[in-house]
């Protein structure tokens, strides 16, 4: 959570008050539905709450939702995930999916509209809507007080417009300013300082985000050349949740891959995931739906990648009886 911050940081300092104002909300949601549905399971809820996972998924879907996402759609994105993902399959450990990616696919299916329209335009946090307003705007849901603050994401503007103008004409928009992405590439850079961070303390191992950043990157230099028709590389790495899926959400513990082989087969195919989900399919940022989908696979993954048994010259693989 700590090194989540800086990312958050710049996500208010760019984009204005409304991931400041989602991450308190949902982490409020995540720690009553964990306490909620611990008492109902007769579990003795201080004592689970003390491990702050719930307060992690909070956080994850605080910073992954649109910044004027109105109350009840992160609401349902946070009790979808602390409710349905993971207690019910058991509590911490148990979970096959990452808690966080199932509630923001279950709002992105079910409030399409108010998960792609709400967006905050770049602008620094003394030219956005003030906190007040931010407050009023995520409570009546209304957008017409917050249509004149809101923009497509550089993605999917991208996506979009490429159909009928060239790179030229497309990166003529103002959300992709005078860099890659007006304010994106310093979100995305501030959650990669982050994800050092989690290496450096050995939080996590680089395997997965190392992997996943290398098979996006290599999906786009073997498809995506020609910016007049796929968005550049640039754009895949720093103008959508790259950084912040790469770092914080596929290395989550329970439903990733667990051996550093493994890692590396995990990480290479949510990165190719998110490429070929972003350049032909509906979602222009498909983090989440490739972590999940990547999620299914890790049982067989750890099945065939099993780390070497100490003592061993070799790691024990495949069906047994049947190993040459």
């Amino acid at each position: 959570m700590i090194a989540a911050l800086p990312g958050l940081a710049a996500q208010t300092l760019f984009f204005g008050w409304g991931n400041l104002i989602n991450v308190v909300w949902c982490i409020a949601i995540a720690i009553g539905a964990e306490a909620a549905v611990l008492s109902l399971r007769k579990k003795p809820v201080a004592f689970f709450l003390k491990d702050n996972t719930a307060a992690v998924t909070g956080l994850l879907l605080g910073l992954s939702l649109p910044q004027f996402t109105p109350w009840w759609v992160s609401a349902v994105a946070v009790i979808s995930a602390i409710v349905l993902a993971k207690q019910l399959y058991g509590g911490l450990g148990s979970n096959p999916f990452n808690p966080a990616m199932v509630g923001y696919a279950i709002a992105l299916i079910s409030f399409p509209v108010a998960m792609t329209t709400n967006w905050a335009e770049a602008n620094m946090l003394w030219n956005a809507p003030g906190l007040m307003e931010t407050l009023r705007a995520i409570a009546s849901g209304g957008q017409t007080t917050v249509d004149a603050w809101t923009m497509a994401t550089p993605l999917d503007e991208y996506k979009h417009q490429i159909a009928s103008r060239t790179a030229a004409e497309v990166l003529i928009h103002p959300t992709f300013g005078e860099g890659v992405a007006r304010g994106w590439e310093w979100v995305n850079g501030a959650f990669l300082a982050g994800g050092l961070l989690l290496i450096a303390l050995r939080i996590i191992t680089w395997h997965i985000p190392v992997a996943l950043l290398a098979g996006l990157g290599l999906m786009s230099l073997a498809f995506g050349t020609n910016a007049d028709l796929y968005a550049p590389l640039s754009l895949h790495l720093l103008a959508g949740g790259t950084m912040l899926g790469a770092f914080f959400i596929a290395t989550d513990p329970v439903s990733a891959a667990t051996s550093h082989q493994g890692k590396l087969i995990y990480g290479a195919c949510i990165g190719a995931l998110i490429y070929l989900i972003r350049s032909w399919g509906n979602y222009p940022d498909a983090v989440a739906f490739s972590v999940l989908l990547m999620n299914f696979a890790v049982p067989f993954i750890d099945h065939y990648t099993p780390p070497r048994t100490y003592g061993h010259h070799k790691p024990r693989r495949g069906v047994p009886g049947k190993q040459g």
